[in-house]
């Protein structure tokens, strides 16, 4: 299952979604290398910058919501946590299998369902809210 950004994903700040469609475009890569029996070095490669792509996009978006005093940081922030924690245990999967590519093909899912309810009911909040404040 290809992943993909759409408009309906837009959260209506620049930076948060610029960086999601970054996030998309990686992650349907890694996928794509392991469909296509890519080798297991450049998935691990792939694996390594999704995990610190997404690492600095959440980084980003919780100072974001700090400098506007967002007041569901604490939760996104919990929620963030917990999907970094979900990323590193399919990286040592993927190393303990001895780079399974079925690994990665079989999280695809887990990625794809966190990524698009995340961003749809979390995210597109921070929308709401900025909006609101104008």
């Amino acid at each position: 299952m290809a992943i993909g950004w759409t408009e309906d994903l837009s959260v209506g700040v620049d930076l948060v979604d610029q960086q999601h469609k970054i996030w998309f475009e990686k992650a349907d890569q890694l996928f794509e290398a392991g469909k296509s029996g890519k080798a297991k070095e450049f998935i691990a490669q792939m694996l390594d910058f999704l995990d610190d792509y997404t690492k600095k996009h959440f980084s980003d978006e919780e100072k974001y919501m700090q400098s506007i005093h967002y007041p569901e940081y604490d939760k996104q922030k919990s929620l963030h946590t917990a999907f970094i924690t979900e990323l590193e245990k399919l990286k040592k999967e993927f190393q303990l299998s001895g780079g399974n590519i079925l690994v990665i093909l079989n999280a695809n899912q887990m990625v794809v369902d966190w990524l698009t309810k995340h961003i749809s009911s979390e995210d597109k909040k921070i929308g709401v809210f900025v909006r609101n404040m104008k």
